[in-house]
């Protein structure tokens, strides 16, 4: 992480504090936010987790996420321990099961999200994936949310073109502010159909997993010949490149997790990164987009 030793922590902050995206409403959030998937679980690692969530948003990645279904729960809890008197600096996401996505249900997951997260409000709630319950009941569901001021905006999760164009079709479904879906240099699915639907709907997407999960694929990406140069050329952590490459269009919401405050700040020195094209030509060479509609990757 030698870029980290060159640069101190406020010009960090300065950077990803001026380069952010605006939603269709016109709200600015953070380009890079921070994920909370798996957080929470080991009592051990509390403190350093709630450290880096902290250090995160001090860096610019005030945008955080979770659900209610991460740890069932636990992960709200540990959020909102971190948010804890800076809850007005934070753009705060949670996500609904989609077995509670309709009726009293949808009212009483929201409200239980926000006891444990120790908020009056969410910023932005998510339908976590597309279950049984017809798109139609959410949506009527999330807008009494936004009219109790219980959130002041919703979106969806894991939703495919066609899912898309159906919820778009509904009435108020047009007030859909994101799709949260995996996208990494890896997976790239996205990018055939769905991402340019999406930029022509005005609809950010949010991707989850930018840097891929810990394993083979991780290994892989962060092994390749290409990746590497890149790093070594930017003074920077492949880990930083990955992150940089999904930030590159300027309208993509990345939600890296970092469960330590070294790695919360390795993953917010990755806003001061700015691939050349050259590089992206060497990426897409490495890791082209698939050539045909593929099922959307989810984990």
């Amino acid at each position: 992480m030698n870029r980290l030793k060159e640069t101190d922590y406020a010009e960090i902050a300065q950077v990803n504090r001026a380069n952010r995206i605006t939603l269709s409403d016109g709200t600015s959030v953070a380009r890079i936010g921070q994920g909370t998937w798996n957080m929470g679980d080991r009592n051990s690692g509390r403190a350093e987790e709630i450290a880096a969530l902290k250090l995160g948003v001090e860096l610019g990645m005030d945008l955080i996420d979770t659900a209610e279904m991460y740890g069932e729960g636990r992960s709200e809890l540990l959020v909102g321990e971190a948010i804890r008197g800076i809850r007005d600096q934070v753009f705060l996401v949670s996500k609904v099961y989609p077995h509670n996505a309709g009726g009293v249900n949808l009212v009483r997951s929201c409200e239980e999200s926000l006891k444990r997260l120790g908020t009056d409000r969410l910023d932005l709630y998510l339908l976590h994936w597309k279950g049984n319950i017809p798109l139609e009941e959410t949506v009527r569901g999330m807008e009494q949310l936004v009219a109790d001021g219980k959130i002041a905006r919703w979106g969806v999760s894991n939703l495919d073109t066609d899912d898309m164009k159906q919820l778009l079709n509904i009435d108020d479904g047009t007030h859909c502010a994101t799709n949260q879906v995996l996208y990494h240099l890896g997976s790239r699915g996205i990018e055939h159909d769905l991402l340019p639907w999406m930029r022509g709907q005005n609809i950010p997407a949010m991707a989850y997993s930018p840097l891929a999960q810990a394993g083979s694929l991780r290994k892989g990406l962060l092994e390749n010949e290409t990746v590497l140069e890149i790093a070594a050329k930017h003074q920077a952590d492949p880990l930083q490149v990955m992150l940089a490459w999904t930030l590159r269009s300027g309208d993509v919401i990345a939600i890296p997790k970092a469960a330590s405050p070294e790695h919360a700040a390795c993953n917010a020195a990755a806003g001061l990164i700015t691939l050349a094209e050259e590089e992206l030509w060497k990426l897409d060479d490495a890791f082209p987009v698939p050539s045909w509609k593929v099922p959307l990757d989810m984990i």
